[in-house]
């Protein structure tokens, strides 16, 4: 069949780096998925919120997590959503046991619930039913949402890279999860992972030094003993966040919102981490996990 004359003009403009247009028009739409698996966290319907682009087109997928304890359709999952429809994907939030923390064990089963390829009623077919999964999977996710989203490829092979903010390898005396978020202890190769974190993150002693190693063992990625950016040539590696380029100059787990700080509401956004053109901003982000996306 001929292709699509819009999705031809897609592929060339990807190709010259360009970045594809933006889609001013998309569909909302919100269903529901159950896990397969064994365990709690499949045991009851969750959740999915997202957009569709209005064009007609199959596009690749995007998935967002939330952290702990956090509604799956706050107004940082909501702008990461409505940000990557616009940048052609069928692009969603999905909800998940979210109000319990866990072991590096507890945390795959969740992300298996969603992302399990042979599970009809699973989040992840849900989702490649309204779009093209062989096009592409990309995930981001915050704090427990970010572990969810790396471990998402050791189910699904088509999760292509993940943006993961707040991500550590131990998050207390109890959860330490360097078993399964260091470098290599799982599937996601660390040339598809980015991740970036604040530097009063409290999950990093709330120090630079702290995130600075924090990151290191997540990516693998090592730079500078005073470094903030530390990126591999295609952008995959880690990204630290300043107290100033915060509205509130405190670049905690929260840096996303303002005021910075987790006890806060979830519903206020630093206009900085949501529109500005920094490295860590939203936008840069979202628009580096386009580039191992087929249009």
């Amino acid at each position: 069949m001929p292709r699509h004359p819009l999705a031809a003009l897609v592929a060339v403009l990807f190709a010259l780096g360009v970045g594809g247009p933006t889609w001013s028009a998309t569909t909302a739409f919100s269903t529901t998925y159950k896990g397969s698996g064994s365990g709690a966290a499949c045991d009851t319907s969750y959740a999915i919120s997202g957009v569709v682009p209005n064009d007609g087109i199959k596009h690749p997928v995007f998935v967002y997590l939330v952290g702990t304890n956090e509604s799956y359709d706050n107004a940082q999952a909501k702008a990461a959503v409505a940000a990557m429809g616009a940048k052609g994907f069928v692009a969603a939030s999905v909800q998940y046991r979210s109000e319990t923390f866990g072991t590096c064990a507890q945390i795959a089963q969740k992300a298996a619930c969603i992302f399990k390829p042979a599970s009809t009623a699973g989040a992840i077919n849900k989702l490649c039913a309204r779009g093209d999964c062989s096009k592409g999977v990309v995930v981001g996710g915050f704090s427990q949402g970010s572990i969810a989203a790396i471990l998402a490829r050791n189910t699904d092979s088509r999760v292509k890279a993940v943006y993961g903010m707040g991500a550590f390898p131990s998050y207390s005396a109890s959860f330490n999860m360097a078993s399964c978020m260091n470098n290599g202890k799982h599937k996601l190769p660390g040339s598809a992972l980015r991740i970036v974190n604040g530097e009063r993150d409290i999950f990093g002693n709330a120090s630079a030094s702290g995130v600075r190693k924090g990151s290191q063992a997540v990516t693998g990625k090592v730079c500078g003993a005073n470094d903030y950016t530390c990126l591999n040539s295609n952008g995959s590696g880690w990204i630290m966040v300043k107290n100033a380029q915060v509205k509130d100059k405190s670049a905690d787990h929260c840096y996303q919102r303002t005021p910075n700080d987790c006890n806060g509401s979830q519903n206020q956004l630093d206009a900085n981490w949501k529109s500005g053109t920094a490295n860590w901003a939203l936008p840069a982000n979202l628009k580096w996990l386009r580039t191992f996306t087929k249009p």
